[in-house]
Formats: C-alpha cells, structure tokens, sequence
C-alpha cells in the first residue's frame, strides 16, 4: 500500500518560467512556486538552460522552505520534471551546455527538417517521419552545421527537460520515450534508428540512453539534497514532454480514455493499445509509460475567437447562452485559412449562419469547436478500432459550464474535469507512479481530484446529433472533407 504520507515534487519548465509543485499520495497540493523568464527577442530561437535551473532552484528553495512548516521534508520520495518537446541543448562532458537550449519555437532549421524527413522516409519510414522546424533531430544538425568546431567537445544531445534532470541526479545520458519520439528515436522498436548516424551528421555516442517515463535514473544529487533540506534517498525519474504530463493531469491514462485540451488550439489525446497508424499524418504516437500508446493531434480550431470577439462579455454571454442550447444553427470559428487536425484542408475557412445575435454567435461557436472534436474521435475510432470511453477536459474552454454541457452532449459520452491540470501536476503524478504505486494508472488514480462530472442528456444529445450531421454535410459541400467519409 502506498505510504500516505508521501510527497512528491512536479517541476515544469516551460516558454516564459518554471513552476514546482508538491502533492501528497492522495492528490492535495501541498504548496507550488514559480518564476517568470526574463525574455528577450531571441528567447523563441534560444534560452540558457543554466537560467532554467537556477530559477528552478529558487522555486524548490522556496516552496520546501514553506512545506517545512507544515510537513517533515523527509517524506518527500520523489521528482519529476516536464518541459517542451523538441528543445535541444547540446553539452560536453562536464555537463555544460555547449549552447544555449535550441528552441522547439526555433524555425531556422527548415533545411534540416527536409533533409531529416527524407532520411527518415527512405531508411526508416515505419518510424517517426514528420520532423519540421519544431523537432529535436533538425536542431541536431543545426548546431552541427552552424558550430563545426564544437562537435568534438558534444557529449551528448539532450532535451530541455534532460538538463533539469541532470542538475537534480547527475545522470545526463538518459532520457525518456516522449522526449526522444521528435528526435527520431523508433518507439515502436524500441531503439534509435541506424540512419540517424550512417546518413546524417550525428554520431550514435551523442544519443542518450531511452527507457519509459516515471523509471527511477538515480538519486538526488547528496549535495543539493543537503541545501534543500531533503533526503538523500529521494529519487529522480525520467520525466515526459509537456503535453503529455498535462494528459497525466487530466486523468487519461487508462485505454480508451482522451484528453481534449480547449485553448488557443484544440489538442487531442489518449491511451490505446495499439499505435494508430494515420496515412494522412494528422496522429502521432507518444509511448505510454506502461507500454500502451498515447496518440495525439492538434487542430488550428480552438478558443482563439472568444478573446478576439467576446472577451468583454464573457459573463453576460456564457449566461445567456446556457438558455439557448442547442442553437439550432451552423457555425466553425476557423480564425486562420486552413486546417491540420482532425482534417487536413489547406483552403478551409470558418462560416457561420447570418444574422446571429452575440449570444448565439457565441454559443453557437463552442458547438462548432465541439463537433470538430466529435469529428476528431469519430476518425481516431475508426483508425485504431478501439471505443472511447470517457473524455478529460483541460484548458480555458472548460472553465465554461455551457461548454461543458455542450461538448458531453455532441459527444455523448461523460466528461471530467480535475481539480488541478498543469504540467507540473502530471509530473509530480509521474515522480509516484514507479515509486509509491505500481504504475501511472494506479498513481493516477489515487492523485487526481475530479472537480466537475458531466453525463450526456438523452434529449439534448439527440438533438446534437442531428446538428452534427448538419455541419458534416456542410464541411463536404465546401470540399472540407471527402463526400465518402462517415461521421
């Protein structure tokens, strides 16, 4: 049985700062802290890593300095750590970075973006194919074609949340299956993928060690632990990419459970047994700490246009609108051309009915936004065979009960929001998977707070259905979506 007393820290370092927090074996959130970046104009190509833990560092002094006024620093057991996927650093063998951390925002590595996917295309193309400017291997090569002279010093490529890791553990020369997916690593095999160093530039020594995320690497550095007050049988575990310790935080980790996540985008993903294979490259596979599959997709539809055209009525509107649900008509608040996910169609636009109110409008926009996220299960059903269970919601969007409402009913299936969703949540979940519990299933679990449980109603959901159908038809007559398709 887990000890219940056990506490376990969760660090995120994410774009613009970092942020640690504590939870205990049962999910309370013991005390957070976090630190804002100093950014500049580069801070999209590049940022220190040194600057990354040094604020770190200030957040765990912080937040263990006031713990210890309510709990014994002794029983924390374990750390995890979550940053950005496809960030790279690469450093020498004293473990400094040879260079700053190499941004997944970076787009100066289009060239090598092409000649990484040909590579991979040619010479491993049931592996991971769709590397572009935001994945880890092109920055490899970036570095190699920019700074020649410091290859002989590389001791190893690492990723951003690698170096956190590092400066907690010491150990640098592992990493975990989320990470190294966008650096070309063949999670389905299970190895690095011998073009990476017969066809490219890169040598197989500068490539880490692989195993699943949560996976103890070590133990706290003694000397850090004596300055934070902690013990020094407290364990470092290989962490996992930000978007997929949100996943761990939303409660999607068993099969058959999704995680949509409504921001500025909309961004899909779950648990399979299986790996999903999409001809169409809208899925990817992450690999679930237990074996199983995580795929996911992002789409350009998302919450966007409610800042841009309701920020001011927001409250007024969100009333107004729990009243008119289902509106009845048509609309897909697109704010760009084109969409990538859970259809490709580069000419897309949005549309809406004419002549709405402001308060259809809006509601009538969160319906749009939930039947693309229909649509997007309904395609990953028929791709991978498996049913979805139940969805867990993150992101601004689920802070609207309307839109809560909304999306069980066009989904018909139940809908779980948790207490707390951050990045830095689902790695503090992580640090107790392996150590505390058995698995990240039962971690979870135990460490996840449901705040709001939605059911579908059987009146409104039939309603919806028939909508749905409605705004498929018209997403075919627009030549959106192939006429064939089903929905």
């Amino acid at each position: 049985m887990p000890d219940n007393n056990a506490c376990f820290i969760g660090i995120d370092v994410g774009t613009q700062g970092e942020r640690v927090v504590l939870l205990d074996a049962r999910g309370n959130l013991l005390g957070s802290a976090e630190e804002a970046f100093a950014l500049n104009g580069q801070s999209r190509e590049e940022q220190s890593p040194l600057a990354w833990w040094d604020a770190c560092l200030r957040s765990l002094q912080q937040l263990l300095s006031q713990a210890s006024r309510s709990i014994d620093l002794r029983h924390v057991r374990a750390i995890s750590v979550t940053s950005t996927s496809g960030t790279i650093i690469p450093i020498d063998h004293h473990h400094q970075p040879l260079h700053n951390a190499i941004m997944y925002s970076d787009t100066r590595q289009e060239q090598e973006g092409r000649a990484c996917r040909e590579a991979a295309l040619t010479h491993n193309p049931d592996g991971y194919t769709a590397f572009n400017t935001s994945s880890g291997l092109p920055k490899m090569m970036w570095f190699l074609h920019h700074y020649p002279d410091k290859a002989p010093h590389i001791y190893k490529f690492i990723h951003a949340a690698d170096f956190i890791t590092g400066r907690l553990s010491g150990r640098y020369d592992v990493t975990d299956l989320t990470n190294v997916l966008k650096s070309g690593y063949d999670v389905q095999q299970g190895q690095w993928p011998a073009y990476i160093w017969q066809q490219l530039p890169l040598q197989q020594q500068w490539l880490q060690r692989v195993i699943p995320s949560g996976t103890p690497v070590g133990n706290i550095d003694p000397a850090l632990a004596a300055q934070l007050g902690l013990s020094e049988e407290v364990l470092i575990v290989a962490g996992m990419t930000d978007g997929c310790a949100s996943q761990i935080a939303s409660g999607a980790v068993n099969p058959g459970d999704w995680n949509t996540t409504i921001g500025t985008t909309l961004v899909v993903k779950g648990v399979t047994t299986t790996a999903i294979h999409d001809p169409s490259g809208r899925l990817y596979n992450h690999r679930h700490p237990e074996g199983y599959w995580m795929p996911g997709g992002a789409s350009n539809t998302g919450a966007d246009w409610i800042t841009r055209d309701f920020k001011e009525q927001l409250s007024a509107l969100e009333t107004q609108a729990a009243a008119i649900i289902p509106t009845g008509h048509l609309s897909w608040p697109l704010m760009q051309q084109g969409e990538r996910f859970p259809f490709i169609a580069p000419q897309a636009r949005g549309f809406e009915d004419p002549g709405l109110t402001p308060a259809v409008r809006f509601a009538a926009g969160m319906e749009g936004v939930a039947y693309i996220e229909r649509y997007a299960y309904t395609m990953i059903t028929q791709l991978s065979g498996e049913p979805v269970k139940a969805v867990y919601t993150a992101g601004g969007a689920s802070n609207s009960p309307s839109w809560l409402r909304i999306r069980s009913n066009v989904l018909n299936l139940p809908l779980y929001k948790m207490k707390h969703i951050t990045g830095a949540v689902g790695a503090a979940i992580l640090a107790a998977s392996k150590t505390s519990f058995t698995n990240i299933m039962e971690a979870a679990a135990a460490m996840t707070q449901v705040e709001k449980e939605l059911h579908p109603d059987p009146a409104m959901a039939a309603a919806y259905n028939a909508h749905y159908f409605r705004f498929i038809q018209t997403l075919k007559q627009k030549g959106y979506i192939p006429e064939q398709i089903y929905a």
